[in-house]
């Protein structure tokens, strides 16, 4: 019998797997950054000093971890209905517009608390729709999703290339952005949960919308295995024949999954739009589209492992950022490579020890 084919408890395949690939990761990236001449321990706690060492290092985490928490989670709901959504990107980029226009039209009247569920829902509205197309040619016309949501991701940055320069770009000025959002349009820091734990937040842009994304992870696990339509999207995920049998309709689930992708990557621009630049500029997502596709596959798709694995990337954010300044010989290129190797061994690689984990299992239930 195919080790594949075998069952492990979950605390093996969610717990024991993704923390040895992580710790070969660590391992691995160490020996580069001996190699070029600096000592590896003394990388690593700069790292985590600069990651988790203060609460201005902790709320940069945090900040970091949100936007990868809203893509891991869009990704992790289209791959349980057997989609790859790769578009994420886009989405969020667009979603980004809608909660723009939201705080553009909203900030002189109204009062954040006011202001923030009608810009959640516009971005998760754009998002999702900016998923409807790709998600229509996959179930009509069967064109694969992960071809179109790529291309929907470089028409989404040449879109908002053209609106922030030609349409929303504040007259006078130069920097293709819209104006600063007045208070009713920000989204507040999360200060006041830093000093409980007696900590400054600084000049961090952690705020609510980190909130929010622990409330999207509930809403998933809700959704993915506590409702009818979740068990519908993980049954097509599984099996699309056997979906067909049980009476599942491709179509509706396939656009259903990617709409629900696509608004949770919109939200994910809450937080550098209205919470960190309290404005929309070009490029505000930063590759954290991309960086989703690794929470999730680390993650194993499930909302408590998207959460860790997107503290883990935020770590690495905000820590090689501290660690390229204070060790100049570790530049920004370095700090990509060691994302590279924690995607390769959670991601690409992550069965490569499954086949010995089942037989020392097999072997400790025999004995």
């Amino acid at each position: 019998m195919s080790t594949a084919s075998i069952p492990l408890p979950n605390w093996i395949t969610y717990g024991l797997l993704p923390l040895i690939n992580l710790i070969l990761a660590f391992l691995i990236s160490g020996l580069v950054v001996w190699i070029i001449g600096e000592n590896p321990w003394d990388a690593l706690v700069l790292m985590l000093q600069g990651a988790l060492g203060r609460g201005e290092g902790i709320g940069f985490t945090l900040f970091y971890a949100t936007n990868f928490i809203f893509t891991g989670l869009s990704v992790a709901v289209a791959f349980h209905a057997g989609l790859f959504n790769i578009g994420s990107e886009g989405q969020a980029y667009v979603g980004g517009l809608g909660a723009a226009l939201v705080a553009l039209a909203l900030d002189h009247y109204c009062p954040w608390y006011v202001t923030m569920p009608v810009a959640v829902l516009g971005a998760a509205v754009f998002g999702a729709a900016w998923a409807l197309i790709p998600a229509w040619l996959q179930a009509r016309r069967g064109s694969h999703v992960v071809i179109t949501t790529i291309m929907f991701n470089f028409i989404a940055s040449a879109l908002m290339v053209y609106l922030l320069v030609n349409v929303l770009r504040v007259t006078g000025k130069m920097a293709p952005e819209t104006r600063t959002f007045l208070e009713g349009g920000q989204l507040p820091k999360l200060d006041w949960l830093m000093a409980m734990f007696g900590l400054k937040l600084g000049a961090a842009p952690f705020n609510i919308s980190f909130i929010i994304a622990l409330v999207m992870c509930v809403a998933v696990w809700v959704l993915i295995w506590r409702t009818r339509l979740g068990y519908e999207m993980r049954t097509l995920g599984i099996s699309r024949s056997a979906a067909s049998y049980a009476g599942i309709s491709y179509t509706r689930i396939v656009v259903i999954a990617m709409l629900l992708s696509g608004a949770l990557a919109g939200m994910m621009a809450l937080n550098p739009v209205m919470g960190a630049s309290a404005r929309l500029q070009v490029e505000f997502v930063g590759g954290a589209g991309f960086v989703g596709i690794a929470v999730s596959l680390m993650g194993r798709s499930h909302p408590l492992g998207i959460l860790l694995a997107a503290i883990l990337f935020g770590v690495l954010y905000q820590g090689g950022a501290e660690l390229s300044f204070d060790m100049p010989n570790i530049t920004r290129d370095m700090i990509v490579v060691i994302q590279g190797l924690v995607i390769l061994f959670a991601g690409a690689l992550e069965f490569m020890f499954r086949p010995a984990l089942v037989r020392l299992y097999l072997s400790f239930k025999k004995s």
